[in-house]
């Protein structure tokens, strides 16, 4: 029987799964976008290990901290996520050998806490405000998870990765996320827009893309009626865009940070601009990469007809099938 070939070389293979994250791919959306003057390239973040773009965040942030003597070997990490970044924390300490306790709001998709537990970490969930709504987590949801892992981390004298302060954060998306939509598009673009949670995506990226060209007009997406860092008064913080759009007017990676504008979507649109991703392009993402693919399509429809506009597919939506994300 003759053997196959295999398509991977020997010298492809990876020291670790860590090795593994970045390098995703980027494709056209061309069904989505049949009915308008223009381009929108996305980038799919789901190949990585832990399914988010927060893989990138995760190891670029236990990196620095060894790196640097602030996070000790064998030392508990502690941080609060949606899900995401946790995931991926609880990847890169399980490949570094550090205990990680990642705090969720019960607020959060129970497929990102049981993936996390999963992954061997430790998960603490906090019960929402009693005016919250199951499955969506506001910003003073968030608040209360702040101070559960300050809690922890000062109990267990654990290493706090701060996702929403940590720089690593930003030169994650910069030198990773950022170099990679320019290399991939020839640097043939237009515009990049991205849903906030941290801003650590939007701040690198645009960092990156204005560098090499500062025409790229870059914009920040959040969700109608909590569109804080536009400036509009927050009328609906229990929206459904589940991993951002916490409402926070200051966040520390935007700081300085220039934008071409700020685009608001509803959480009826995210998701059913996420369901086109998975019926038309079938592409399975969730609740963030409808946001941001909408976010596109308006601009191609008003402001920037027939431009190339790059954005980010966060994370998978497998993470959302027990939300109202999918039908049934």
């Amino acid at each position: 029987m003759r053997k196959q070939s295999s398509a991977i070389a020997p010298s492809t293979v990876a020291a670790s799964v860590l090795d593994t994250v970045g390098n995703t791919p980027m494709v056209r959306l061309d069904r989505l976008t049949a009915d308008v003057d223009g381009t929108i390239l996305a980038k799919l973040e789901y190949f990585t290990p832990g399914a988010s773009k927060k893989d990138r965040v995760a190891r670029r942030i236990i990196e620095d901290a060894e790196r640097s003597g602030v996070l000790r070997p064998g030392q508990p990490v502690v941080e609060l996520t949606s899900g995401n970044t946790g995931a991926g924390l609880a990847i890169a300490c399980a490949v570094t050998g550090h205990p990680f306790v990642a705090v969720l709001s019960r607020g959060s998709s129970a497929e990102r806490a049981r993936m996390i537990a999963a992954l061997g970490a430790e998960v603490v969930l906090v019960d929402q405000l009693p005016d919250s709504v199951p499955g969506r987590v506001s910003g003073a949801d968030l608040e209360l998870v702040e101070l559960e892992a300050q809690r922890i981390t000062e109990e267990r004298g654990a290493f706090r990765s701060h996702q929403f302060e940590n720089h690593s954060n930003v030169e994650a998306h910069y030198a990773g996320t950022g170099s990679e939509i320019w290399f991939q598009t020839g640097g043939s673009l237009d515009a990049f827009v991205d849903f906030v949670g941290t801003g650590g995506c939007l701040a690198g990226v645009t960092r990156f893309l204005r560098e090499r060209d500062p025409s790229i007009r870059c914009y920040a997406v959040e969700p109608a009626g909590a569109a804080a860092l536009a400036g509009r008064p927050v009328s609906e913080p229990n929206h459904p865009i589940q991993g951002g759009g916490f409402a926070r007017a200051d966040l520390t990676h935007l700081r300085g940070l220039r934008l071409d504008g700020h685009l608001q979507v509803s959480g009826d649109d995210a998701r059913a601009t996420s369901r086109l991703l998975a019926t038309r392009e079938g592409i399975f993402a969730g609740f963030s990469a409808g946001a941001n693919v909408a976010a596109a399509l308006q601009l191609l429809r008003t402001d920037l007809p027939g431009a190339t506009i790059a954005v980010v597919v966060p994370d998978s939506g497998l993470k959302y099938l027990s939300t109202d994300l999918w039908p049934g």
